[in-house]
């Protein structure tokens, strides 16, 4: 019970700007979307329509637009090649709404020009989805068994191994979703979508969003720190 207590509360503080930098990117990305959903384009497009429009322009004739229920649940299905919105955005005509459908499609650009960062996380989803799950669990068995430079060592340094694949997958994340947000500002520029200052709306949308994955590989990387921290202590 001594053993489960201390994994949980040990070196808690370690954790402390990850989660506040959460609370202001949660915050953030509430306000931008609520102000910016209601600002409606002047010229009518739907994200659905922003999406096929955009989709068919790259010549990407094999990416489906669909909608998907939840709120901001909008994600690009690399696999099934399929285009995921959510109803505020297949369907809305407000700013955000057209910002988030292009990030959408400049992720589908990015696979279909064989993005190199985005090729790279996709390989590494499978191994940091079981780092995610698993790793944290496995130094949580090697606390409870106990002992210095025993089996326990050996599994949570496993654990810690495994982990760090998914704050790896996390790091690779940034500069994936930094690519897409910034073809979709230039393609609803350059495309007519929107007018400056919608542009800028658009841009604070998705700068917002961004912010939310700093957050989470702050997280991540924080979090691999606590796990060390907690292995070494335990084995001094």
């Amino acid at each position: 019970m001594m053993d489960y207590f201390y994994y949980s509360f040990g070196y808690w503080w370690v954790l402390i700007p990850g989660l506040l930098l959460g609370f202001i990117a949660q915050a953030k990305i509430s306000g931008t979307y609520k102000k910016y959903s209601r600002v409606a384009n002047k010229k009518g497009f739907t994200g659905a329509d922003t999406a096929k429009h955009i989709l068919q322009a790259y010549k990407i004739n094999d990416v489906h637009v669909e909608m998907v229920g939840g709120h901001l649940t909008d994600h690009y299905d690399p696999r099934n090649r399929v285009l995921r919105l959510s109803n505020a955005v297949y369907n809305g005509v407000d700013v955000a709404a057209l910002g988030i459908a292009a990030h959408e499609v400049g992720h589908a650009i990015q696979h279909n020009k064989g993005y190199a960062p985005l090729v790279l996380r996709n390989n590494f989803y499978p191994v940091s989805a079981l780092g995610s799950q698993f790793g944290p669990i496995l130094v949580l068995i090697g606390i409870i068994i106990g002992g210095a430079g025993s089996f326990s060592s050996l599994v949570m340094t496993a654990g810690i191994v495994l982990f760090s694949f998914a704050v790896l997958f996390s790091i690779i994340t940034l500069p994936v979703e930094f690519d897409a947000s910034n073809r979709a500002i230039k393609i609803l520029d350059q495309g007519g979508f929107l007018d400056g200052e919608e542009i800028i709306g658009a841009k604070k949308v998705l700068n917002a969003a961004a912010l939310t994955y700093v957050a989470a590989a702050l997280m991540a990387v924080l979090s691999l720190v606590r796990l060390i921290l907690l292995s070494q202590r335990r084995n001094d």
